[in-house]
């Protein structure tokens, strides 16, 4: 054997020794571990143990941690009947504060509506008291003027008696053409329809004036015809009258 395997030999002899004493050891029964013995309580002497009281105290002392629980959750329930109570309250104070807001712009919204109506119905009655102003207004001028257009025609008349001229004969015709004008008592839509009557009738007036112009105007040319005609003719027998008398010319 060399010496390498001389000294592994060594090496492992004490590990093998080694593994065989721990085996050895579990081999062995290990001590049981010591229990105390129980000892009971020792009474003493003279004196006798009341398990009514015992369980009566016990009984007290379960009532009393009942009670004390009883105690918190009626506590812990009347604090949340209160603040049911409280959130109740601002509800009804919010609701109450909601109604009155909205009770105040409907007012302000019926007097602003009511201040637009009065404003229209004052417009509406200065326009009508306007319309009706101008109407009366319109009434006396052509009142005026029918009153006026007859008393310059009785006026013309009385001046100038029984002797009519073309101008006179225009005026007493017209005046015989004349409508009188009887309007105090229309209202608008009556005034309106007058004032196209009228306005229809100066339209036809018109008319007869444009045609009774061009008729004038064929007499003057006729009329302007004749007469030289007539002047000519005169002209004509001047010169055929003219001969010797006594060797002369006249």
């Amino acid at each position: 054997m060399s010496d390498t395997e001389e000294q592994e030999y060594e090496e492992e002899q004490p590990e093998e020794e080694a593994a065989e004493e721990e085996e050895e050891e579990e081999e062995r029964p290990k001590p049981r571990p010591v229990v105390p013995p129980l000892i009971p309580p020792k009474i003493p002497e003279g004196e006798r143990v009341d398990f009514d009281d015992i369980h009566r105290k016990r009984m007290e002392k379960d009532l009393l941690e009942l009670q004390t629980l009883i105690d918190v959750h009626f506590e812990q329930r009347k604090k949340e009947e209160e603040e049911l109570i409280a959130l109740k309250e601002r509800i009804e104070r919010r609701r109450a504060e909601r109604a009155e807001q909205q009770r105040f712009r409907t007012e302000k919204e019926r007097e602003r509506q009511a201040k637009l109506a009065e404003e229209k119905m004052r417009k509406e009655e200065e326009e009508a008291k306007k319309r009706a102003e101008d109407d009366a207004k319109k009434k006396k001028v052509l009142s005026n003027m029918g009153a006026h257009f007859g008393g310059y025609l009785v006026k013309a008349e009385q001046k100038r008696g029984k002797r009519q001229t073309g101008r006179e004969m225009k005026v007493r015709i017209l005046s015989e053409r004349k409508k009188p004008l009887n309007i105090d008592h229309m209202g608008e839509d009556q005034l309106r329809e007058k004032a196209q009557e009228l306005s229809d009738w100066i339209h036809q007036l018109e008319s007869e004036k444009f045609d009774l112009m061009e008729k004038l105007k064929q007499q003057k040319y006729e009329i302007n015809v004749l007469y030289n005609r007539i002047s000519h003719a005169q002209k004509f027998r001047k010169g055929a009258g003219k001969g010797r008398v006594g060797g002369r010319w006249k």
